[in-house]
């Protein structure tokens, strides 16, 4: 057996135990859990308490939740409904988000907060797909002309921000022209297969086979969904590029083929306890273990970039929000633009690589996280509240 303890790891997972807990115990504190298990994280690490500590066994599960994170965010993804006007105008929402993060980052740049105002471009250019889904739901706009709308638009921020920091900002050696050419192999391997998967599956052997072991102990269907998520993850280190593009990537093509869930109406469900109920807590948790919050609490200076990097996040995906106003009114274009700007995931994944890569430091990493989890705790509620009365 190797050498290694669980502790630390029954630590974690404790306390994602713990969070959704005490939050369903204290209905008045209306916060979403990853923002308690993120706090957790930080409190009980090296930074805070100094009780647990990001050993082997709980960086090898936290890269696992990391992989499943963008696993699943891939699956949220409806690519037959980004089409047409839709998607043209979610292209040209991104592309104003792009913009004005530059922007932003060349002024974080000039204040000398950061070293790649590319990279904070990126960082705040994504959205929590996943946060902003149950949003539209709650309201019942899900399925109507502006729940359409920001989904849309969530999905190409995602999808491009993921592929952005993965051929810009990819921790291998190989040159981003290069990487732009990793890229594009990867990409046209990745649909060669996935139409190589969906040939095979119509084949009424195999469909007959898969139905017979989807619910027994074999689990067939969310083994296969692991095997080609640890095949692109895999493919994906082997091209130079980021793991989390394949990752994601793997959910997109298992979002793709997988229309018709008649005939197995819990395959997602099973994929989602796996991932929600295991792996990707403990990712949010041990992610935050190394964070060193004190010479953000230290300094005035530094924690005042708290709240210019939550206004810079408002901003650079609330804006493009405005091109709704006409079709939608103000008060609906509102709350688009603030659940535009939720985001925690990608900023927890980038601030990762930025600090891996020497182009973030600890104090702006740190800054960044703070910023995503005050608007995973204030946008939504706001635009959950004018929604409503919308």
């Amino acid at each position: 057996m190797p050498d290694v303890e669980f502790v630390n790891l029954f630590a974690v997972a404790a306390i994602a135990l713990g969070a959704p807990l005490v939050l369903a115990m204290l209905p008045a504190v209306r916060i979403p859990a990853v923002v308690l298990e993120i706090v957790a994280g930080i409190v009980v690490g090296p930074s805070v308490l100094g009780w647990v500590h990001p050993d082997l066994p709980v960086q090898i599960v936290a890269l696992l939740g990391l992989a499943f994170l963008l696993f699943l965010a891939g699956l949220e993804i409806d690519v037959h409904r980004l089409r047409g006007g839709t998607l043209r105008l979610a292209l040209l929402g991104y592309a104003v988000t792009l913009g004005l993060g530059v922007l932003a980052g060349l002024g974080f740049g000039t204040a000398g907060w950061v070293h790649s105002p590319l990279l904070v471009a990126i960082t705040l250019s994504a959205t929590s797909l996943g946060l902003v889904v149950p949003v539209l739901k709650d309201a019942g706009q899900a399925g109507g002309a502006l729940g359409q709308a920001v989904i849309a638009a969530c999905s190409v921020a995602d999808f491009a921000a993921v592929v952005l920091l993965s051929v810009l900002f990819s921790s291998a050696g190989a040159g981003g022209g290069a990487r732009v050419v990793l890229l594009v192999m990867f990409v046209v391997l990745v649909a060669v297969t996935g139409l190589v998967v969906s040939v095979v599956g119509r084949s009424r052997r195999l469909e007959t086979a898969l139905t017979r072991l989807q619910d027994s102990t074999a689990e067939i269907r969310v083994r296969a969904a692991v095997a080609l998520l640890i095949a692109f993850v895999a493919l994906a280190e082997a091209f130079g590029l980021e793991s989390i593009l394949g990752a994601f990537l793997a959910g997109a093509v298992v979002g793709l083929l997988d229309q018709d869930t008649a005939s197995h109406p819990r395959f997602r469900a099973k994929l989602e306890a796996i991932g929600y109920g295991f792996l990707i807590p403990v990712f949010f948790v041990a992610s935050r273990l190394r964070l060193d919050l004190s010479e953000l609490l230290a300094n005035p200076a530094a924690l005042a970039r708290v709240p210019l990097f939550l206004a810079a996040l408002l901003l650079v995906r609330g804006v493009p929000a405005l091109l709704y106003w006409k079709t939608f009114g103000a008060r609906s274009t509102v709350a688009a633009a603030l659940l535009q700007a939720t985001s925690l995931p990608f900023v927890v994944t980038a601030t990762q690589i930025g600090v891996a890569t020497g182009l973030l430091t600890q104090v702006t990493a740190a800054a960044l996280v703070c910023a995503g989890l005050l608007s995973v705790l204030l946008f939504p509620a706001g635009a959950l509240g004018l929604l409503r009365r919308a």
